[in-house]
């Protein structure tokens, strides 16, 4: 789990193109949007991109729970692996 959180960590790095900020900058429980990271909407569409185009996975923006799984890289990776089980 550990190295799909930094796999997810450098995709949002490369694909928002954020050059100031590191892998080790991300908190894994830190908020990814407004607060903590500071992501917007726009942000959110990218890495929405990003996700699917990396690992297969359709990401619904008008589903309710899209917010929660998006609310923090602990989260994002958990989503990222249930849906990867659902999969196969």
């Amino acid at each position: 789990m550990e190295q799909l959180k930094t796999e997810l960590k450098q995709l949002i790095i490369s694909s928002l193109e954020l050059e100031d900020i590191s892998v080790d900058d991300i908190d894994d429980a830190a908020p990814l949007f407004v607060e903590g990271l500071g992501l917007d909407s726009i942000d959110a569409l990218e890495l929405g991109l990003a996700i699917k185009k990396r690992y297969n996975i359709k990401i619904d923006a008008n589903e309710k729970q899209t917010q929660q799984h998006f609310a923090s890289i602990n989260n994002l990776a958990a989503y990222v692996k249930q849906q990867a089980v659902l999969e196969n």
